[in-house]
């Protein structure tokens, strides 16, 4: 005779519970079909016209199913009558029962929750919200992440079209505008850029084979954002006819400084780092001091190369921190510069050309002391021409060291600040300059910082970031 199997306890009440689960799941769709039933035409139908009817009603049966999920899985949250309270940790009683509809990609959800309060830490709790993440928006995660790529790239008005088209649910302009916002909401350059493990991991794949450390290019630019003063949102004390006329503010023009990481790996740029904001010259030091205590810039493991125009904001933030790096100064602004002096030379004919492009040339092979040279030699006939001359003579000095470019070249180092300017186009000016757009300085700051997180792959911590920060009232 043989022996008879024992089976425990707990797999016996997991496999009642996943028979249970499993018959309530079949009872939804049973549902679901019902209602499919009564929107199918006995007519022959198209393909169009069968998948617009399931799609109508996809979401219907997806958040039933997940909501009966939700009540199988989490039983005990759901119907919990005592818990520890999370701040005072005293025993407490459930007060009540609420009932909470929440909005997700897969459809809406009604969640019963048990609700619980401290007398002595005056706090409520709802443990289920605690379990599931759940936000305190009625617009769960799912919705605001993916509102959110699309504001990031395209005007808030087409951005809500495409959502109710693509996921069938409607939302206003203005919702997803708040939506946006908050999940951006505070955002600084570490919440965006790759942790120190991820740029080891890069800088070592950079770094295979080779014999040279690879350089590693700091670039830093400014980008100028369309913006509008804080008091044109102010309503006047007016009738609404007035209100409504064109608005008196008057727009400005506002620098976003920004920084840009990256490498090169044989013709390719490898992207790192982006960082734009419209900020002061000690707010952009600030977040290289914060990129620098992070490990993300190691100048034990590369060969650092520092970019910038002439601007003195640039180069006084990078002299204290990065002593070491090699500074450059853009080679295309360099030859704006002796363009403009060509043209008050010799006006806009083929000397001025030639002229410009020799000495481009020698500048181009680190002759610098011979373009100086020479321009002092330089006879003038007018007083705007020595003038120009003089200004020419002082700028090649004061970067006298910064344009060694067939030392640079030699190098394998970059000379020009296209990296950043390219950054520039990408993260601010394809968004923030739209016909018509003008934009509140805080609201284009939190759009820069969604896009920088965006081009450097972090999107998904910035959702991290908010499900961490999360308030359940």
């Amino acid at each position: 005779m043989g022996h008879a199997e024992i089976i425990p306890l707990d797999d016996m009440r997991a496999n009642h519970h996943r028979r249970q689960l499993r018959q309530s799941l079949h009872a939804d769709f049973d549902r679901w079909l019902d209602t499919l039933e009564a929107d199918l035409d006995d007519a022959a139908m198209t393909l169009s016209d069968l998948t617009t009817t399931l799609w109508q009603l996809r979401q219907d049966l997806m958040g039933q199913l997940t909501q009966t999920i939700i009540q199988h899985l989490h039983a005990a949250e759901v119907d919990l009558h005592q818990t520890s309270c999370p701040t005072c940790e005293r025993s407490l009683k459930v007060r009540r029962q609420y009932r909470r509809t929440v909005e997700t990609l897969l459809g809406p959800l009604e969640l019963k929750r048990s609700y619980f309060y401290g007398t002595m830490c005056c706090r409520g709790c709802h443990p289920l919200d605690v379990s599931l993440e759940v936000v305190a928006s009625r617009y769960q995660l799912d919705i605001q992440q993916a509102i959110a790529k699309l504001c990031a790239e395209v005007p808030y008005e087409t951005a809500q079209a495409l959502f109710e088209e693509l996921s069938g649910m409607s939302l206003s302009a203005e919702r997803m505008h708040t939506l946006t916002n908050a999940l951006a909401n505070g955002l600084s350059v570490m919440d965006v850029a790759p942790d120190a493990d991820e740029m080891r991991a890069q800088i070592g794949k950079l770094r295979a084979g080779k014999l040279r450390r690879p350089v590693m290019v700091l670039a830093i630019d400014g980008a100028h954002v369309p913006t509008r003063p804080d008091e044109a949102g102010e309503l006047r004390d007016a009738p609404k006819r007035y209100r409504a006329r064109r608005s008196r503010w008057k727009g400005g023009y506002k620098e976003a400084k920004g920084l840009r990481l990256y490498a090169f790996e044989e013709d390719r740029i490898v992207h790192v780092l982006s960082w734009h904001q419209i900020q002061n010259d000690e707010a952009i030091g600030e977040a290289l001091d914060q990129i620098e205590q992070a490990g993300l810039i190691r100048e034990d493991d590369v060969r650092l190369c520092v970019i910038g125009d002439g601007a003195p904001w640039i180069w006084n933030q990078i002299e204290s921190r990065f002593p070491h790096a090699r500074q450059v100064l853009d080679y295309y602004h360099c030859s704006e510069r002796i363009h403009q002096v060509s043209a008050s030379l010799y006006g806009q004919g083929v000397k001025a050309q030639e002229w410009a492009e020799a000495t481009l040339t020698r500048l181009y092979l680190g002759e610098a002391g011979h373009v100086i040279g020479g321009l002092k030699r330089m006879r003038v006939s007018s007083q705007e021409q020595s003038h120009e001359i003089v200004k020419l003579i002082d700028y090649l000095k004061e970067h006298r060291h910064r344009t060694t470019y067939g030392q640079l070249r030699r190098g394998g180092y970059a000379i020009g600040s296209g990296g950043v300017e390219s950054a520039n186009k990408f993260i601010s000016h394809v968004r923030l300059k739209r016909s018509g757009a003008w934009w509140y300085v805080g609201n284009s700051n939190r759009m820069l910082a969604l896009r920088c997180a965006k081009y450097n792959g972090t999107f998904e911590r910035v959702i991290k970031r908010r499900r961490e920060q999360r308030a359940t009232v």
